[in-house]
């Protein structure tokens, strides 16, 4: 007890005195030394420096290549987000009078003796990035820098979930996740991804700093186009770098390292309605049933803190949600499912309240140096907070959600996981982990929310036997879509945080992180009726379909906004139901690539300068073939920019070229939508819930153009993890306009389709085309004046082959 309040007791002097605790460490900056002994390793090298520091090159892959310095004695080498393993993919390591190279078959590595510089060529000699031949890495105190050589024309894009434009050239950020109520410029917000592309004139590459403590990224923002940099308050300098060749490559490469997002059930892809808070069991039935009654898709409900006892989480309220399991068995008549929400804050109760109790009674909250256990102020009141860090806590944490999974509950809504308390930072002395393992919140406060979200879905998976839960998270890093989709907190209604929020969401894509979304409407603030149409028009095209407001708002339920825009809404949600087994076999290339749903153009069309307008650059692709073009709700024609190739306006088939911008009508029922010349686009028809039967005919479109295309269709039960055993069906369609021809492969896999026929719909093949399938000849039927034609064919496991003449 004495070692323990004495240690408490110089940590708070050290907060209270920090000079006086700090009188012998420096605070100047010092760059690292001189390379002072060379040894090669099993994936790379690892050079001792006349400062005293360890700096290990080592490889991944041929286009992944780690660097990490620390002092002579460094800390366990571990990673929250890093799941990879290092292996060696150098060709070849040379050393000459004045440097070492290290050769893969994509970059080379090149490390200057005197002092120690690390630059990235690709293999035609072209410079990619590396440190300024001054200042190298720096340490000032206990703060880590690395600044490097900025070139005039290189572009920034990335960091995850940031305000501003898409190239990040001149700005500079702060990762410290941040319960943030958040205007268009504010920083920082929720989530730390400390990954970043930059784009040269003819080339490109990426970079992951993986380090939790507060960050720091400065695009050259005040440095006089000298140099860039980043750096950390504490702990090393570790940082990946990605050398591929295409941003989409870089995707790859990235979240080979820190992870793919599973399967999400195919339920969360559906329409999802939420408010601070239906106040009961009989309120939220009322809604529910109303979606019914109008015949509005939805397929998910949520229950906000008012449904607990007291904002006890893991519980109900007796009085207004009496029978939760009644409720939920009401919601799966609907076609509906049921997500709660759930914060790390657990009320400190004694009388009874087991969360709490069996938290204290095996030490699983995070604790000042003394021992005694952290309080913050959270919506329950006095609250502890668990150790997240910590698998046995992880592991406890999951087995609380077992009455609200035997309550029906299969959704879980993460929140106020920054970690938040009430007007207040948590001491940077409160501790996390055990033994060898400690440390402090300083380090672990970015990665609160991932490890939460971690434990939420590990246990509630657990808990669902074989069924895949749908966990939502506030707070994130890097590495977060292993356990959980991400929403972008708590926005505001206008048309500012609108267009704010698609540069957001496509920022989120280019940093792993796939099935992300926002408050549809706003969360703070009211919409006009205008921009509530708006706004739900585009969430038809974000992966996260949540509609969501606080207290006091007006409602966000479509029938709230009267009988006309109500209308409007449904034609909405009916195309999000239609264009699903686009989108689900989108969230399979996220699966197995990493490739996001919400593509910023920049993945296809990194070297056109148009798309970094900031007219243009809240643009995106929805998967790999639909172009949305955001636009406020008071405008009712914009003007939108459309990359190289043909294209298609979704809703009417007006051809358009590329490479050129256009004025187009824009009105509140028909938001901007296009489709690149050669999409393939496989759609149903409109059902109100996921649960509820298709006709049967799955409708895969293809708009005719100059070039070959593909697209892999997938399909499995949507609900369990049978998949990972090979329980799913994937076909192969692709257009040869060259060879006159659309092929659709045999299936693979072990799933049969819940679809029994094909029909295939051309959009703008020649008139006076004759088609046949697999050599027969077919008649067609055609609509707007032969424009668009279709073929019906039966689903079966043979390879099919549409092909058409003049």
């Amino acid at each position: 007890m004495f070692n323990r309040s004495f240690r408490f007791a110089m940590l708070l002097l050290g907060i209270c005195c920090p000079f006086g605790l700090q009188a012998q460490q420096t605070l100047m900056p010092h760059s690292l030394g001189d390379i002072q002994k060379a040894e090669k390793l099993p994936a790379g090298m690892r050079f001792t420096t006349t400062d005293h520091h360890l700096v290990w090159i080592t490889s991944y892959s041929p286009t992944i290549i780690r660097v990490r310095i620390t002092d002579l004695q460094p800390a366990a080498d571990q990673s929250y987000a890093v799941t990879a393993n290092a292996q060696n993919a150098f060709t070849q390591i040379q050393e000459n009078a004045t440097e070492w190279i290290l050769r893969t078959d994509s970059i080379v590595v090149h490390v200057g003796k005197k002092p120690l510089r690390i630059s990235f060529y690709a293999t035609d000699g072209s410079w990619l990035d590396g440190d300024d031949a001054g200042l190298g890495i720096t340490w000032q105190g206990s703060q880590v820098y690395s600044y490097r050589k900025l070139l005039d024309q290189e572009k920034f894009i990335g960091l995850g979930e940031k305000t501003g434009p898409l190239n990040r050239r001149g700005l500079s950020y702060v990762n410290w996740n941040t319960d943030a109520g958040y205007q268009t410029y504010s920083d920082p917000l929720y989530a730390t991804y400390p990954f970043y592309i930059g784009i040269l004139p003819d080339h490109v590459f990426g970079l992951f700093f993986d380090n939790t403590f507060k960050s720091f990224f400065n695009f050259g923002g005040s440095t006089d186009d000298r140099m860039y940099f980043f750096g950390a308050e504490g702990g090393a300098m570790n940082y990946y770098f990605l050398g591929a060749s295409t941003v989409a490559g870089i995707l790859q490469d990235y979240t080979s390292l820190t992870g793919r997002m599973p399967m999400p059930p195919l339920w969360s892809l559906g329409y999802q309605q939420c408010r601070y808070s239906y106040m009961s069991q009989q309120q939220l039935l009322d809604v529910a049933r109303r979606f019914r009654q109008d015949s509005l898709p939805c397929d998910v409900i949520y229950c906000d803190i008012d449904y607990m006892r007291g904002y006890r989480i893991f519980t109900w309220n007796p009085e207004t949600f009496p029978d939760p399991k009644a409720m939920t068995d009401t919601l799966k008549s609907l076609g509906m499912h049921l997500v709660t929400i759930i914060d790390p804050g657990i009320k400190i109760d004694s009388n009874g309240y087991e969360p709490y109790l069996s938290g204290i009674r095996n030490g699983y909250f995070a604790h000042y140096p003394d021992g005694k256990p952290y309080t913050g102020s959270v919506w329950a009141g006095r609250s502890h907070f668990p150790d997240f860090i910590r698998p046995e806590v992880r592991q406890w944490w999951g087995k609380q959600f077992e009455g609200l999974v035997h309550s029906g509950v299969t959704g879980f809504w993460n929140d106020m996981n920054e970690p938040a308390a009430w007007g207040q930072n948590i001491p940077p002395v409160v501790e996390f982990g055990k033994g060898s393992a400690t440390t402090t919140i300083q380090e672990v406060h970015n990665v609160y929310g991932m490890q939460m979200a971690r434990a939420t879905y590990e246990g509630t998976r657990e808990l669902l036997q074989g069924y895949r839960p749908f966990v939502l998270t506030r707070a994130a890093y890097s590495g977060v879509q292993r356990y959980s989709a991400e929403w972008t907190g708590d926005n505001f209604a206008t048309d500012d945080n609108m267009m704010m929020g698609y540069r957001t969401l496509n920022s989120m894509g280019l940093s792993g992180e796939s099935f992300v979304g926002m408050d549809i409407g706003g969360f703070n603030g009211n919409p006009s009726p205008e921009l509530y149409v708006r706004w739900m028009s585009l969430g038809v095209y974000t992966p996260l379909f949540r509609n969501h407001t606080a207290k006091g708002n007006t409602s966000h339920e479509p029938w709230a906004w009267g009988e006309f825009n109500e209308a409007l809404v449904r034609h909405f949600l009916q195309t999000r139901y239609q264009l699903l087994p686009y989108l689900y076999a989108c969230f399979y290339t996220s699966h197995t690539t990493g490739m996001p749903v919400n593509r910023s153009l920049a993945i296809d069309y990194t070297h056109d300068e148009h798309i970094y307008d900031p007219r243009f650059d809240a643009e995106f692709l929805f998967g790999p073939f639909i172009l949305v073009a955001p636009v406020v709700s008071t405008q009712q024609a914009a003007e939108v920019y459309l990359p190289h190739g043909q294209w298609y306006r979704f809703s009417t088939d007006q051809r358009y070229a590329g490479d050129t911008s256009w004025w187009v009508p824009a009105p509140l029922d028909d938001l901007p939508v296009f489709v690149r010349a050669g999409a393939i686009i496989p759609m149903q028809n409109a059902v109100e819930s996921t649960a509820q039967p298709t006709d049967g005919i799955l409708r895969i479109h293809v708009w005719y153009g100059p070039d070959s295309t593909s697209f892999t269709y997938y399909e499995d039960d949507g609900l369990t993890y049978q998949y990972e055993k090979g329980a799913y069906l994937i076909r192969q369609i692709s257009f040869h306009p060259a060879e006159h021809q659309i092929r659709i492969s045999t299936p693979e896999g072990h799933f049969t389709s819940r679809f029994r026929q094909i029909e295939w719909i051309g959009h703008g093949f020649p008139a006076d085309a004759q088609f046949s399938v697999n050599g027969q000849p077919v008649k067609v039927s055609t609509q707007h004046h032969g424009n668009i034609v279709s073929i019906t064919i039966p689903a079966d496991n043979q390879a099919i082959i549409i092909s058409w003449h003049k």
